[in-house]
């Protein structure tokens, strides 16, 4: 996406859809503004798609200030996905708001509550979806495949923006029809989850039906919804659900496409992987290239090491990386990519490869990774985890992830491979210690450990518990694990300034 391209489709958006920040859920037009001239033709349908992948990367990235700003998407999403788990501690210059959600002492108020800018780009999609189909009568040269084509992708990104507020929130509000005018703006209750769930996999249905397999070149087909994508979203959403069957199933599709592939476990992969980022492993990417007005958010957040917001926790190390006690230039590949030792920083979004020297605020064009072809494995493997009789493939799939990355096994380490395949909770374990390790600060810690915590909640709450037991400053441990019993404490409280915009939306129980 050219940064040209991305800023005429931003202006374009914000007269089509010029934002009031005083009322709930807006991101709203002035009353006369041009939506009919608007929508005219297939040159503009571009324009918005492109606006819509724009707003997944619109925003101040972070600073240490955050009393009157909203944090970009980006950061939300690794804020939300790590911060509650067991790798991410406090630095120099970490906010009141980052060290309240480390020691789970989080209030309505905290600046990450903020669900903005999913919403914002929820009504882009909304928006679309309304208007975009009036255009094939209008332009006889938009075809009805375009148009279906750029459907899929507004129905895709709605779906992961609701799959990101559910897994975050429980229950959120839906809303599914734009807010274009003063007319169109409305107070909306929460909507319970498996309803809005129920929705996610309407999109994405919708969207199987007429995506794209390729546009045609590699950055596009990582930057933009593909079909591959869908699944990847299915898959997910199949896993959060427990529909193992299915998730298998929505793996297999991607697995089976021979599109994608595992990138070699070698002195390349930082660089492959991240630095660069587009590659074959990579399924779906937001899309920070230098080439967008732009940065992302992770040097404010991770950068300046060390007096960075937030480091690594001091036994990642120690705990998920073993090292080779014979030769110490024997070292699994993930380990320098995402904690660099001498400074205790998180190291794969603002680091170069073997060096220990650091990108600048302006250079820091690492992309959020949302998903990449060795957590379609992964995701297949914990399903094949609670599938009788397919415990053993979902360890072998375990260690072929171990074995591209040059996983240090040490015999007798916590690590090893569990003696009974048909233990389901055993292989679980297995296969979120590896999940562990291959995503490190990629925002699915948190996440992994709440979708296994609440499985018969609250019999698997000790997978949670046990995990951040010993991240958890020794004053909370005790109030922490106690409040873990209420499953409303699990999800991130209701932002305070929407609760008080609109009286239909009613605070998570647990924070009332």
């Amino acid at each position: 996406m050219h940064k040209k391209i991305i800023y005429k489709s931003v202006l374009i958006l914000t007269l089509v859809l010029s934002c009031s920040c005083n009322k709930y859920l807006t991101l709203y037009p002035q009353d006369g503004t041009t939506r009919q001239a608007y929508w005219q033709n297939k040159e503009q349908l571009q324009a918005a798609i492109i606006g819509i992948y724009s707003s997944l990367i619109q925003g101040t990235p972070s600073t240490s200030n955050k009393a009157s700003s909203s944090p970009q998407m980006a950061e939300s999403l690794f804020i939300w996905g790590e911060l509650r788990a067991d790798n991410v501690a406090a630095g120099n210059n970490a906010t009141a708001d980052e060290v309240n959600i480390l020691d789970e002492n989080i209030l309505s108020t905290n600046v990450y509550t903020n669900w903005s800018s999913l919403y914002r780009t929820i009504n882009y999609c909304n928006n679309f979806l309304k208007y975009a189909p009036d255009v094939l009568s209008l332009d006889a040269t938009l075809t009805q495949v375009q148009l279906n084509s750029y459907m899929a992708e507004a129905y895709g990104i709605r779906a992961l923006m609701y799959l990101y507020l559910v897994k975050t929130f429980g229950d959120v509000p839906l809303k599914l029809t734009p807010t274009a005018t003063d007319n169109d703006l409305s107070l909306l209750p929460k909507t319970p989850q498996k309803d809005v769930i129920t929705q996610i996999f309407a999109d994405l249905k919708a969207a199987e039906a007429t995506a794209s397999r390729t546009y045609g070149s590699q950055a596009s087909d990582k930057g933009r919804i593909t079909l591959y994508t869908i699944y990847a979203m299915e898959a997910d959403t199949y896993l959060w659900t427990y529909d193992y069957a299915n998730c298998i199933a929505a793996c297999d599709k991607i697995i089976n496409s021979g599109n994608f592939g595992l990138i070699a476990g070698n002195s390349n992969f930082f660089n492959t992987m991240y630095a660069n980022g587009n590659c074959n492993e990579s399924i779906f990417e937001f899309q920070y290239d230098g080439s967008t007005t732009q940065d992302n958010p992770f040097y404010g957040l991770t950068g300046g090491a060390p007096s960075a917001q937030l480091v690594a926790q001091p036994n990642v190390t120690g705990d998920l990386f073993q090292l080779d006690p014979i030769n110490d230039k024997n070292v699994d590949i993930r380990a320098a990519i995402n904690v660099n030792y001498n400074l205790g920083a998180i190291w794969k979004y603002i680091g170069t490869p073997n060096s220990s020297a650091q990108l600048t605020a302006t250079t820091t064009f690492r992309h959020w990774i949302v998903y990449r072809y060795a957590e379609i494995l992964m995701m297949k493997a914990e399903a094949c985890a609670w599938i009788g009789g397919r415990g053993a493939e979902a360890i072998q799939i375990v260690q072929q992830i171990k074995q591209r990355a040059n996983f240090i096994y040490i015999q007798g380490a916590s690590m090893d491979v569990p003696s009974d395949p048909t233990d389901a909770l055993a292989v679980t374990n297995y296969i979120l210690d590896e999940k562990d390790r291959e995503f490190l600060y990629e925002g699915k810690r948190w996440y992994d450990l709440l979708r296994n915590a609440k499985r018969n909640f609250p019999n698997n709450i000790s997978i949670l518990t046990n995990a951040i037991a010993a991240v958890i400053p020794s004053a909370y441990q005790q109030t922490t694990l106690a409040k873990f019993r209420d499953i409303n404490a699990l999800y991130m409280p209701i932002p305070n300034s929407d609760i008080l915009l609109d009286p239909n939306l009613v605070q998570n129980p647990f924070y009332k």
